[in-house]
């Protein structure tokens, strides 16, 4: 909508006092002093305004609401400061009123830094059509305004070509324009393209890398679980002598935590400056909890307590975690209780689902289902597909039913769902079941996420069976008859493939990775533990649900998981 043609500075109130207010007297018409007294007068009134906003920039806007009041014009300082206050409370109604009383003055079109500021006004607001519309106004516009409106495009989300379009007619670009486009790739799951910008910052030579723009890479990294790119980013840092403060510290423990390389995560967080601050021990106490190091959670939780430092609700959810990775039931229930009655922190729907996994794990189903009973909310998804996971694996069918038809319920276009449902059927034999529920998940347009895994370079199926490895078909949820059939399909897991293609690629004795987007099989499981004992190597393997390490025959997750 245009802009409104009302300042918001002329309400009832403040037309009150100007009516009240005497008229100024036109100066005598030959008195050349008078003019320039009275102009010298609003200059220095204006000025006195503005270096009172800059000083006091919460207050802004009612300073320059009293600047008006006085009757001075204000300059262009002064609508620069009332429109990044604008833009830092996010007042759509403000900043438009403000565009029209510059605007009414000519200041928008003959002054740089107010269309500037006000360009990231209208972005910061969500209104971007405006933004682009004043930056489209104006013939000389600067970085700023630039990489204002590029802040725009990457905060509406959904519009990449227009994102990258405009970042591409940048005639110039710094540390902020790569950074916002950067954050964006990070933000919306576009890790490839996000190392593939980095790429082309360094070539480009614009601008060096900052904290910031490490931080968005090693996340990027992260989501990938790329080791060798997240070595090279450390190892860059190193060598430009990037400080690693807080956040870029926070980063590499969670880079080398979710790639598998928990020791080197420990090197970060013990050689960092802030290695005592709660965020720091919180990227590393949730490092520990997927790498299946339960016990060296709680012993770092110890030590926060004697330092001194205070656990927030992200600390409390690392910790249930791990005593729910590590099978540490009575240490859960504890660590829940002292939550609330030592440091006052009420539990939420995370810490609540903390324990129903908990007990499931544990196979102590009254337990999960009271404590989902008597929680002040309704479960969430996260919730039931612990539930139902645990349910699988106990073998807790009629359970299983249950939680997953009301599963499908509280998230009907989850795949999820509808799967752990129907392999539920599968094992209690009820292959009506498990035909209604596909067919209920087609009616509904939801498909499944085919299985996939990459591998930081992968064995042998044939060999396994040789070595005493038995397939376990009854992780086969199909209505097949024949075993051999059977077999066969267990053998093309996407992980088992990965890593065979990671012991026929590799050196000997080589750690080998692997990223899968599913939850890791039973079989498979079993089949990777063996595949450590024979080939004496340690296997990483992260999936949707946590870390597993598998070294000579035995898995950190305890089978937990």
């Amino acid at each position: 909508m245009p802009p409104p043609t009302v300042p918001f500075f002329l309400t009832s109130t403040t037309l009150a006092t100007t009516r009240n207010k005497p008229q100024p007297q036109p100066p005598p018409p030959c008195d050349a002093q008078s003019h320039a007294t009275a102009a010298s007068d609003a200059s220095a009134a204006s000025a006195s305004y503005a270096a009172r906003m800059r000083l006091n920039p919460h207050l802004a806007l009612r300073l320059f609401d009293h600047l008006l009041r006085s009757g001075a014009d204000p300059d262009p300082a002064a609508y620069a400061l009332a429109l990044a206050a604008c833009a830092r409370g996010r007042d759509r109604a403000a900043a438009a009123q403000l565009h029209a009383h510059a605007a009414k003055r000519g200041v928008v079109a003959s002054h740089r830094r107010v269309r500037g500021r006000l360009v990231r006004a209208y972005a910061a607001c969500g209104m971007l059509p405006h933004a682009r519309r004043v930056f489209d106004g104006g013939t000389d516009n600067d970085m700023f305004a630039w990489n204002c409106l590029l802040r725009g495009y990457a905060r509406e989300g959904g519009d990449a070509d227009a994102l990258q379009g405009f970042f591409a007619r940048m005639p110039a670009r710094n540390s902020v324009s790569w950074n916002t486009v950067l954050s964006w790739c990070v933000a919306n799951g576009k890790y490839d393209e996000a190392i593939t910008m980095f790429r082309e910052m360094l070539v480009s030579q614009e601008c060096q890398p900052d904290r910031v723009t490490l931080v968005s890479i090693v996340s990027a990294i992260t989501c990938l679980g790329a080791l060798a790119l997240g070595l090279w980013a450390h190892a860059y840092v190193i060598r430009k002598g990037i400080e690693v403060e807080e956040k870029l510290s926070s980063a590499l423990i969670s880079m080398y935590s979710k790639c598998g390389f928990v020791e080197a995560a420990v090197y970060v967080f013990e050689n960092s400056r802030a290695k005592m601050s709660l965020d720091t021990c919180n990227a590393m106490l949730s490092g520990f909890t997927v790498n299946g190091c339960s016990a060296r959670a709680l012993e770092l939780f110890t030590q926060m307590e004697s330092k001194g430092l205070v656990p927030n609700k992200i600390t409390f959810n690392s910790v249930l975690n791990a005593c729910s990775h590590g099978g540490l039931v009575e240490e859960g229930v504890r660590y829940f209780k002292r939550m609330s009655r030592v440091y006052g922190i009420e539990p939420d729907i995370a810490h609540y689902g903390c324990m129903v996994d908990l007990f499931s794990r544990a196979g102590m189903f009254e337990k999960a289902e009271e404590i989902i009973q008597t929680m002040p909310m309704e479960p969430d998804a996260s919730m039931l597909k612990s539930l139902l996971g645990a349910c699988r694996t106990h073998k807790n069918l009629e359970l299983g039913k249950k939680a997953g038809h009301r599963l499908i319920e509280a998230a009907p276009n989850d795949n999820a769902g509808y799967v752990l449902l129907s392999n539920i059927y599968a094992l209690d034999g009820n292959w009506r079941g498990v035909h209604k529920v596909r067919k209920l998940m087609l009616d509904r347009g939801v498909l499944k996420i085919p299985g996939s895994s990459s591998v930081e370079l992968n064995g042998i199926y044939q060999k396994l069976k040789n070595t005493g490895y038995t397939p376990d078909t009854s992780q086969v949820l199909l209505d097949i008859d024949d075993e051999d059939v059977k077999e066969s399909s267990l053998a093309l897991h996407s992980e088992k493939l990965a890593i065979a293609f990671g012991l026929i690629s590799t050196a000997p004795g080589m750690p080998i990775r692997v990223v899968n987007n599913l939850r890791i099989c039973g079989d498979c499981h079993n089949a990777i533990k063996l595949l450590s004992k024979i080939y004496v190597r340690s296997i990483i393997v992260r999936d949707a649900n946590r870390f597993h390490h598998f070294r000579e025959g035995s898995c950190s997750c305890g089978d937990y998981w």
